[in-house]
């Protein structure tokens, strides 16, 4: 086990106890304004940061429309948050490869956090997705990475640097909608388990593309136990590089969409791991969900009947769990750990008062403080939904957090800070 923190032991064995506070502990401000719809996008798991290296910047989007899904022809700001400046908000590009829930896959660049940060774009002509490494210094692009003939773009930015895995967003339009870029070119279409598309892996120094694992590959796993998985087409959600850059989690999924599922089979749903070599591709023998997140080493965190729980993959089994049954309302909500690991926030969705809630929880003694609520309306469920999306800095003192401002068509979606005491 890595660089395993010594609390962790024991947290493996037993739940700590815990003591509860009240939203008037954390401090919330609300940091854009306006007419235009400002978000940063993705879940902050796995060390997706908003903050650049130094917590000057905030990368996030801005947006013209929150009513339907952006297709051809309908980018969106890719703008700068200056921390120092009173929230300022210059905007730098725009981008063709992005959606509400998952923004464009903002990351801040590893290997040059100060200054260099990936998004995902698609070319105005072919509609052929890829990832753009932007430098705030120079104030351009700086370097895309394209494909002619398996364009894909960022799904997952190793946390040590020099990597990034990439996934066929056009596919996801067809599949996952929610997760996609409508409108975006696909060389997959009518089939279900592709050999030339899955994960791939690119270097973020060299630009050098590979298939890491393929759909076909997947569904001889899959295959094993639910022979169903020949009528259905395959694609995945979440990359998921853990803190030392020597897994990767990922979803392999089929039958969402009725459409695509006519005879009804059961969804597949199945979590995976393996090495950024290409080896050691395993699918877990537990499901556990929520939008899975990496603790230190080999673990996981997650959501397992109704708790919120330590995962080791190695092992293949669970470990421990974090806090006891009563302090997550919905251990399946959006889920993310500080950088130093002591503080992990569970940010879940109240569809009786349409509000997204966050629980910070400190593992070292147990330390319970409950956020107040932020606004999402009408947007609970849907391709076009608001999640919690809690998202660290890098001082693991405060989140930002996604909410609207307003009522009905009038309302607009801004970023909120909200800071531990």
């Amino acid at each position: 086990m890595k660089r395993l923190a010594p609390y962790l032991l024991f947290l493996a064995i037993s739940p700590i106890l815990l003591h509860s506070e009240v939203s008037e502990n954390l401090k919330v401000e609300q940091i854009t304004h306006g007419e235009k719809h400002t978000f940063f996008g993705y879940i902050g798991h796995v060390q997706n940061i908003p903050w650049n290296g130094n917590e000057r910047y905030i990368v996030a989007l801005q947006s013209n429309f929150q009513d339907h899904l952006p297709g051809k022809g309908e980018p969106a700001d890719v703008v700068l948050i200056d921390a120092h400046n009173n929230y300022a908000i210059e905007i730098l590009e725009q981008t063709q490869g992005w959606n509400p829930q998952q923004g464009t896959m903002f990351y801040w660049n590893p290997d040059a956090p100060d200054s260099q940060f990936f998004f995902n774009d698609r070319d105005r002509e072919t509609g052929k997705v890829f990832t753009v490494l932007y430098d705030i210094e120079k104030r351009k692009r700086v370097k895309e990475f394209r494909s002619r003939k398996q364009p894909v773009g960022n799904s997952g930015v190793k946390q040590t640097g020099g990597a990034f895995a990439a996934i066929n967003y056009a596919r996801m339009a067809r599949l996952r909608p929610v997760t996609g870029y409508k409108d975006a070119h696909d060389w997959t279409v009518g089939v279900k388990h592709p050999k030339d598309d899955g994960i791939f892996l690119i270097d973020s120094r060299t630009g050098r593309q590979s298939l890491l694992v393929s759909f076909e590959q997947m569904a001889a796993e899959i295959r094993k136990t639910e022979p169903h998985i020949d009528d259905l087409a395959l694609f995945i959600n979440h990359t998921l590089w853990n803190r030392d850059g020597d897994r990767i989690f990922f979803f392999a999924r089929a039958g969402w969409r009725s459409s695509v599922n006519k005879n009804k089979h059961p969804r597949i749903n199945a979590p995976f791991v393996i090495n950024p070599d290409g080896t050691g591709l395993k699918r877990l023998k537990h499901f556990f969900g929520g939008h899975p997140e990496w603790d230190y080493g080999h673990r996981m965190l997650g959501a397992m009947d109704s708790r919120q729980i330590i995962y080791d993959v190695d092992q293949d089994l669970v470990v421990g769990q974090i806090g006891d049954n009563n302090a997550f309302p919905d251990p399946e909500g959006d889920i993310s750990l500080s950088p130093q690991g002591d503080w992990f926030v569970n940010g879940h969705k109240d569809k009786v008062q349409k509000m997204n809630f966050y629980n910070f929880y400190r593992r070292s003694d147990g330390r319970l403080i409950r956020s107040q609520g932020f606004d999402i309306e009408n947007w609970i469920s849907g391709d076009l939904r608001q999640d919690p999306s809690p998202a660290w800095n890098r001082s693991g003192t405060k989140i930002l957090v996604p909410g609207l401002i307003g009522q009905g068509e009038n309302a607009t979606r801004q970023l909120f800070v909200i800071s531990l005491p």
